[in-house]
């Protein structure tokens, strides 16, 4: 939790709703004043397979302030801000690594 809501608050992720699941609780996540479209839950087992998850930045200042807030954060960064012509020649993002060991990135798609 601590992790996205710090590294992606730049585009305005925040808590939305939360629901207790002894012993921990779920938790939804959204952007601005959206609705939650993010949720994170405990897991029944220590074992997971990695995730790649994307969020959509407002701008590629606000991909950088997530790369800026992910290095100040210490989390491992796998590709900094660049674009990416290989998926699309407006596709600018950074990609990060989370505490669980996910592939997360921050993505500006300019068309």
């Amino acid at each position: 939790m601590a992790f996205y809501q710090g590294v992606f608050a730049p585009i305005g992720l925040r808590e939305a709703k939360r629901f207790p699941v002894p012993p921990s609780f779920v938790v939804g996540l959204a952007v601005g004043d959206g609705p939650a479209g993010f949720w994170l839950s405990p897991t029944a087992s220590a074992e997971t397979r990695e995730l790649h998850i994307a969020f959509t930045a407002p701008g590629r200042e606000a991909v950088d302030a997530v790369h800026k807030a992910a290095v100040e954060a210490g989390a491992q960064v796998l590709h900094p801000p660049r674009i990416w012509p290989e998926y699309h020649p407006g596709y600018y993002a950074v990609f990060l690594r989370d505490p669980d060991g996910h592939n997360v990135e921050a993505v500006h798609h300019t068309f």
